[in-house]
């Protein structure tokens, strides 16, 4: 299949976010900025309801509809918003070369990848059917924690995210519970005290969730202990899955610097990664906050370092 060549001086490499963010500065900078979106427009907060937690929006905002108020605003400022999948990448080339749904090759004195990050899931069809639905199916506490104040929830997890966002959840929740597959927890030691004496979370130890129970909602989950082989059904509204996050990184193998999950690295207190005038944005290079206005804010960081790289270059 023959491709077309574009160049282009700012390209964004997925939306959410920390790439509208980015968009928005670099247009107002007049970098013409290029953003493909990736196979999920919008990234993970469109999978979500209610967004409470991102400043400007007093009364609320549904994901997707918050993601639709960031595009409106990069596009009005210029922003190319296109669909479409980056699918390869020669970041050590100058200009740089990108390939999208291998079709389009494209040239960029600048790229800001903004890949974000996919939750994992434990794989049960009724916790698809109630995440999509926002049914009370969750994997994030930060967020979706206060809508479950008062109540009772299961959180599935061993490690440290696992131990802070049941820790974050007792605060809120009448009682926690916490689906551990095996007989200790992945958590640092502190963690795991924190998680123990905490009165209102029980722990269950060599367990795993066969089900979530609930037509519309969370009703209940079926949870297995996996050395006595007893079953057991929980009375909770909420199902919280803290099993870890995958970062949308893998075309960049071997090219930029990342941790052994496959997070960027990026050099402290810039979005600058291993290869210049590439930078590194939102939640592929965060798995401390993953929250909507960090990433927001790193967008931006993205933004004016590409800017400022483009200056020092004499190309803008």
């Amino acid at each position: 299949m023959q491709t077309k060549t574009e160049h282009i001086t700012c390209l964004i490499i997925g939306s959410g976010p920390a790439g509208y963010t980015a968009a928005i500065y670099a247009a107002r900078a007049d970098l013409k900025p290029v953003l493909y979106t990736g196979l999920t427009p919008g990234g993970q907060l469109t999978e979500t309801t209610e967004v409470d937690n991102f400043p400007g929006y007093p009364k609320g905002i549904t994901g997707p509809e918050l993601m639709e108020d960031l595009k409106a605003q990069a596009e009005r400022f210029g922003t190319q918003v296109r669909f479409g999948l980056v699918t390869k990448a020669d970041l050590n080339a100058s200009p740089k070369r990108v390939w999208v749904d291998e079709t389009t090759e494209i040239t960029a004195d600048t790229v800001i990848i903004s890949t974000g990050a996919s939750a994992k899931w434990i794989g049960l069809e009724n916790e698809t059917r109630l995440r999509m639905s926002a049914g009370g199916v969750s994997a994030c506490a930060v967020c979706d924690g206060f809508f479950f104040k008062g109540q009772d929830v299961a959180i599935v997890g061993a490690g440290d995210t696992a131990a802070e966002e049941a820790t974050y959840l007792s605060k809120l929740c009448k009682k926690v519970y916490m689906i551990v597959r095996r007989g200790e927890m992945r958590a640092s030691k502190a963690m795991q005290q924190r998680v123990k004496n905490t009165p209102n979370i029980e722990i269950l130890w060599d367990s795993e969730t066969l089900d979530i129970l609930g037509k519309d909602t969370v009703e209940g989950a079926i949870v297995k202990n996996n050395k006595t082989n007893e079953t057991r059904t929980l009375n909770i509204t909420g199902f919280f899955v803290a099993i870890g996050h995958n970062p949308n990184t893998a075309i960049f193998k071997g090219q930029l610097d990342m941790d052994e999950l496959g997070y960027l690295h990026v050099v402290p207190g810039s979005t600058k990664t291993n290869i210049e005038g590439v930078f590194a944005v939102g939640d592929c290079a965060d798995k401390t906050y993953r929250q909507a206005v960090t990433a927001a804010g790193s967008g931006c960081m993205g933004a004016l370092d590409a800017e400022r790289y483009l200056a020092s270059a004499g190309v803008h």
